[in-house]
């Protein structure tokens, strides 16, 4: 699951994703990005884009557009059979930049939040799909949601499902139009490496949505000793 993320290298985006098209006004860093809230999303429609969507997918047949609020994950295992993602899997897909993602690890005291990030890649993309809704009025929203897979050794300890995380490679191929083959999808959908990641507690001030700041990334020091997973 991903329930919340950061991005925090703004400034790197054009660069970093090769976009042709970006932002007139690019946001600022954000690193407490929660549901329902618009992000910065890398397309390919001919040209690649940054376009600015609302994180929870709302289906084209959607009659309320509310749904979007249970459409913020998508399980890549079975999002090309469920309808609300289907059509977005075969032509609509999208990559969701980030600088790390939060997780929930259940403890005796309660849910500890984590942040995992790549060791060596301060900027990466999630997979993700989008979809265009449009109003009774005719007015359009753009939204998306973001593809999940089992847990790999570092997440396990924390959760048993975790994003999609393309590795570079894969980027182009996840943005082509049109459909791709089992081959291409079950090494997409396979669990980043543990090896490249890391992961450790943060403040529960991050479980506070309208909690903003680069400060929530920083590590729970116990007895001044920082908590890191490997």
């Amino acid at each position: 699951m991903c329930g919340r993320f950061t991005l925090g290298e703004i400034k790197e985006l054009v660069t970093r994703f090769s976009i042709d098209h970006p932002l007139a006004d690019m946001p600022k860093p954000r690193y407490n990005i929660s549901p329902g809230q618009n992000v910065p999303i890398v397309v390919e429609e001919g040209s690649r884009s940054l376009i600015i969507m609302r994180w929870g997918l709302v289906p084209s047949w959607a009659k309320d557009p509310r749904i979007g609020n249970r459409m913020i994950n998508a399980r890549s295992e079975s999002a090309a059979d469920k309808p609300a993602f289907r059509s977005a899997m075969k032509a609509r897909r999208c990559i969701v930049p980030t600088t790390g993602f939060y997780e929930w690890k259940k403890g005796s005291d309660g849910k500890r939040p984590y942040i995992a990030r790549l060791k060596d890649e301060r900027l990466f993309g999630m997979a993700g799909l989008y979809e265009k809704w449009k109003s009774p009025q005719g007015s359009e929203m753009l939204s998306f949601t973001i593809l999940t897979t089992t847990a790999n050794h570092l997440m396990s300890s924390i959760h048993e499902r975790m994003p999609v995380i393309l590795d570079r490679q894969d980027e182009g191929v996840w943005l082509e139009q049109g459909p791709l083959d089992a081959d291409e999808l079950e090494r997409i959908f396979t669990p980043f490496p543990s090896e490249r990641m890391e992961a450790y507690e943060v403040s529960t001030r991050v479980n506070d949505a309208s909690v903003e700041g680069e400060d929530l990334i920083d590590p729970v020091r116990t007895a001044g000793v920082q908590t890191v997973l490997f």
